[in-house]
């Protein structure tokens, strides 16, 4: 059966996502500002929270509805199986996002999806679930436009940046989705030598390593899709043990960073090794303005505003 997603991105990555999807075996992919949607069977959404390297999150979409009030809303959600995809002693949290939506309060209609579910569960099991917001099991995404409301349930859970390795930040860490995308915008291709001579805390060092290693970023971390009762483990534990036997082993790699303090370099260090990469980049304390190419050609990186941070060594 298939199921359709939608997988956010940060803007201005919604080619190198919507490649990765195609790789990934998505179908009917359609690009939209910050995201992609797409289709599959519902173990897709396993396979792309492992794989995708740009993808914030991936939620599968549970409803579409016109609505004209909040009373709509509570119905369509009211209307669904939520008995069949979780239990009652699971945590929620309900997100909400609009473009041009008529109802005077998006509070009150997030508050009316939340009731909505925990009725359902009440008028089932006699009990409820409880509301998270800081770390909930499930979390449900609606987004309203003028006519129409969207329902997903997010089957990553923490966001898709969060790989698990990078321990320790500076003050203005790149979100790793984000410094991967760049990459891939850039025309970088593993083998080829980078350099980045402002490396912080080394986002795209590790980045960089995984994408020549061939190391899946979502392989040190859980998801939220392990929570459902739709969860087939079987199918999990074979993609996940296809992307541990497709790893490269460690090796130095044409991959150089650098930084004039030498607390960002500590850090860049202790998450290399953290994420067992440390063997296969160059490290060096230096400054940008005196730092000599390591190599004849590559690419340079560095953490400056979007947009300014690509160049040829």
């Amino acid at each position: 059966m298939s199921e359709n997603f939608f997988a956010p991105c940060p803007r201005g990555l919604e080619t190198p996502l919507c490649e990765e999807l195609k790789m990934l075996g998505a179908e009917k992919i359609k690009a939209t500002d910050g995201g992609a949607h797409f289709s599959g069977p519902g173990a897709l959404s396993y396979r792309v929270n492992l794989h995708s390297r740009t993808a914030s999150r991936v939620l599968w979409r549970v409803a579409k509805a016109r609505y004209n009030s909040e009373q709509d809303i509570y119905d369509t959600v009211h209307a669904l199986p939520w008995k069949d995809w979780f239990d009652e002693s699971r945590t929620i949290r309900v997100n909400m996002a609009a473009i041009k939506c008529p109802l005077r309060s998006l509070d009150f209609a997030t508050l009316k999806i939340k009731d909505a579910i925990c009725d359902k569960f009440r008028e089932i099991t006699g009990e409820r679930p409880s509301v998270n917001t800081h770390a909930p099991d499930i979390r449900i995404h609606a987004f309203l436009d003028e006519i129409q409301m969207s329902l997903y349930v997010d089957t990553s859970g923490d966001a898709l940046f969060k790989r698990g390795v990078r321990q320790y930040t500076n003050i203005a860490p790149l979100r790793e989705n984000l410094a991967a995308g760049i990459l891939m915008l850039s025309g970088w291709q593993p083998g080829t030598p980078l350099l980045d001579p402002m490396c912080g805390s080394g986002t795209f060092l590790i980045e960089a390593a995984q994408m020549s290693l061939n190391i899946a970023p979502g392989i040190g971390r859980h998801f939220a899709f392990e929570k459902l009762h739709t969860f087939n483990e079987e199918k999990w534990q074979a993609m996940r043990n296809e992307a541990i036997a497709a790893q490269k082993p460690v090796v130095p790699l044409p991959v150089y960073g650098s930084d004039l303090y030498a607390d960002e370099l500590k850090a860049a260090r202790l998450n290399l090794e953290n994420a067992g990469l440390l063997e296969a980049v160059s490290l060096k304390q230096a400054n940008v303005l005196e730092i000599n190419a390591p190599a004849d050609h590559g690419v340079l990186v560095a953490n400056l505003p979007y947009g300014e941070r690509m160049g040829e060594l």
